[in-house]
């Protein structure tokens, strides 16, 4: 599809009918790295991940702001309709759907947010310029994708699994398929610009999963609970914390991110569909 400022993003449909349960992915990812999860999401309903702008297979083409990219999202769900949606988004995809529930109410009725915080402003000085030298000093292309894995998957073999979905395949081996500059200047504004304000205006029942060794800063995600409870939907947000789990939660405890996302669905089934 092709957004209101021209950019074109790959949408991805997974399958199921009915209500749209949108997918948004990870910094560095695409839509398809949620397999994993699709099987069992569509018996909520119709199943669509998209490729955020600059990832998989969508143009890379600014503005990169959280703002954009949830209006981004927002068209893909208005091209779909149906709504409106459950959305569920791991780490960026998180923010993003936060903003999108804040800034489009009439477009969501349930979010998931995996480990994300909306303030990451206290990152430590110097922490983008380390990982676009770590990155910039990644060997590619890769010769195979059991290098991919092999370079990615220490201390944690799933996010070798994540990045080797990440990449494609061309004559001289395997690239990356969204540019290291563009994912840090899509996390510079996350250390510049808190979205506290987006918490209280969203209008849906939120159910935040927190990694016990996860991106987000101690504390914040009860912060972020309390920031939801001022609205008609407080009592139905919900904090789940898995212990074991790093930042891809639904890579590292797959059964664990079920039980809570499902249990999650069921509890608020009535409130999103009253009779």
């Amino acid at each position: 599809m092709r957004t209101s400022d021209g950019v074109y993003l790959a949408v991805v449909e997974f399958g199921g009918r009915g209500t749209p349960v949108l997918l948004l992915h990870g910094l560095m990812g695409r839509a398809t790295t949620w397999w994993p999860a699709v099987g069992w999401l569509s018996a909520h309903g119709r199943v669509v991940g998209v490729d955020a702008r600059g990832h998989g297979r969508s143009q890379a083409a600014g503005p990169w702001s959280t703002e954009r990219m949830a209006t981004d999202a927002a068209e893909v769900l208005e091209q779909l309709g149906g709504g409106p949606a459950i959305v569920v988004g791991h780490s960026m995809g998180g923010l993003h759907a936060l903003a999108l529930a804040a800034s489009r109410p009439d477009l969501v009725q349930a979010v998931v947010v995996e480990d994300m915080a909306v303030d990451l402003t206290g990152a430590p000085d110097g922490a983008l310029a380390d990982a676009r030298a770590w990155f910039g000093a990644v060997p590619q292309p890769f010769e195979s994708l059991a290098q991919v894995r092999r370079t990615f998957g220490h201390p944690r073999p799933e996010f070798g699994d994540y990045m080797a979905e990440c990449v494609e395949e061309r004559a001289d081996g395997y690239h990356l398929l969204c540019r290291v500059d563009n994912a840090v200047a899509i996390a510079a504004e996350w250390t510049r610009q808190h979205h506290w304000d987006a918490l209280a205006a969203v209008r849906a029942p939120v159910l935040l999963l927190a990694a016990a060794e996860g991106i987000v800063p101690r504390g914040q995600s009860e912060k972020m609970i309390e920031a939801l409870r001022g609205n008609r939907f407080g009592p139905y947000a919900r904090l789940v914390t898995l212990p074991g789990t790093g930042h891809l939660v639904h890579a590292s405890a797959p059964d664990a991110f079920r039980l809570a996302v499902e249990g999650f669905l069921s509890t608020t089934a009535a409130l999103r569909n009253p009779t």
